[in-house]
């Protein structure tokens, strides 16, 4: 499988698991699920260091929600420093693309003099937002967008952020690592509550 159809997607975002594409293998997309697999807690797990509080306080960007999905995801998809590599094919692109058509992908985008200059993306399916990937082409603009998107996820009630696997990066956010068997659980809550992301 090279195009997962909307209705695939769902079907494994709700039962814990997720798609990546593999280049080497002429781009045919896998199923994961990792074990441990990592969230970002939406409680006061999640912690803003003051530096990045004194910049997000600054309003150094404009933060949107969902007005670039596609140039979000194709900038995530570009080669980073000497990693040339990416899991993100133009053939699962443009099925994220009609998942966000249909409502249920979405992105937070930081801008800086109107340029788009850092972002993320990711799944919301009840009370779960799945985090796909982020990219930044200005210091701290996808760290302010993971602060902002916390905040649209408290505000709308979600009940759990998946990450998938640990980072450094998301470490100093306050990510942990859980069984997948926890992380079931808590996902099964998590589909039975309606919670939308837009506003």
């Amino acid at each position: 499988m090279k195009s997962p159809t909307v209705e695939n997607l769902l079907a494994a975002y709700s039962q814990g698991a997720f798609p990546m594409a593999q280049e080497e293998e002429n781009w045919e997309v896998y199923w994961y699920q990792p074990d441990p697999r990592t969230i970002l807690p939406l409680d006061e797990g999640f912690h803003v260091s003051k530096t990045l509080a004194a910049t997000v306080r600054k309003n150094i960007f404009e933060i949107r929600f969902s007005t670039d999905f596609e140039g979000v995801m194709r900038k995530c998809a570009e080669p980073r420093g000497d990693d040339s590599g990416t899991w993100i094919s133009e053939d699962l692109l443009q099925s994220y693309l009609e998942l966000h058509r249909h409502g249920f992908a979405h992105s937070v985008e930081a801008y800086f003099e109107d340029e788009l200059v850092g972002g993320l993306y990711g799944v919301s399916l009840g009370a779960l937002f799945a985090g796909e990937s982020m990219f930044h082409r200005k210091r701290d603009a996808s760290k302010v967008c993971l602060v902002a998107l916390v905040q649209r996820l408290r505000k709308q009630g979600y009940l759990l952020h998946d990450t998938q696997f640990m980072t450094d990066h998301l470490r100093r956010f306050g990510a942990k690592e859980i069984p997948n068997t926890i992380y079931l659980e808590r996902l099964e809550r998590a589909m039975q509550k309606n919670c939308t992301f837009l506003v």
